[in-house]
C-alpha cells in the first residue's frame, strides 16, 4: 500500500484542489485547441491542423488520467462543461484568427496551466504525495515541450 495524502485531510484537500484545478485547465486548453484544429487558415494550415490534432488528443488522455488520480485519492473528479469551465483559469479565443494567433493564444494558455501545474507539483510534494507531484511532474514536462515547439513556430 502507498503512502499518500489521504492521512492528511488539509494537505490532502490542497491536492485534490490542485488536481482538480489541473483537469479544468486541461480540458479548457483541451477545447481551445480543438478550436484551433478546426479553424486554422493560411499557409501554415496543414502543420498546424496536424499539430493541434497531436495535442488535443494527448490532452484528452491526460484528463482521463487525472480524473482517475483525484478517484485514487477518494475524490469525486469534477465534470460538465459548465463547471469545468468556472474552475479553469484558461482563457478563451476568438473562433476566427490568423493562424499566428491561434498560436500565440495556445502559448498563454499552456503558460497558464504550466504556472497552475507548479503550485500542484509543490503542495503533492510537501504532502508527501509522490503519486500526485509525479502526475504534475509528467504534465509539466509534456506541456513544456508543447510551450516550446509553439514559442518556436512564432519565431
Amino acid at each position: 500500500m502507498s503512502m499518500t495524502a489521504t492521512t492528511n485531510t488539509d494537505t490532502n484537500t490542497q491536492v485534490v484542489a490542485a488536481l482538480e484545478t489541473l483537469l479544468a485547465d486541461s480540458y479548457a486548453l483541451m477545447a481551445q485547441t480543438h478550436l484551433a484544429h478546426w479553424n486554422v487558415e493560411g499557409p501554415d494550415f496543414f502543420q498546424l491542423h496536424v499539430a493541434f490534432q497531436g495535442q488535443y488528443e494527448e490532452l484528452f488522455t491526460a484528463i482521463d488520467d487525472i480524473a482517475e488520480h483525484l478517484r485514487t485519492l477518494e475524490a469525486y473528479a469534477p465534470g460538465g462543461l459548465n463547471m469545468l469551465a468556472g474552475m479553469s483559469q484558461v482563457g478563451s479565443m476568438e473562433r476566427r484568427l490568423p493562424a499566428k494567433d491561434y498560436v500565440a493564444n495556445l502559448v498563454e494558455y499552456h503558460e497558464t496551466l504550466i504556472a497552475n501545474a507548479k503550485n500542484g507539483r509543490t503542495v503533492s510534494g510537501e504532502a508527501g504525495d509522490t503519486e500526485s507531484e509525479d502526475l504534475f511532474i509528467e504534465r509539466l514536462r509534456i506541456h513544456n515541450k508543447t510551450l516550446w515547439m509553439l514559442k518556436s513556430h512564432l519565431k
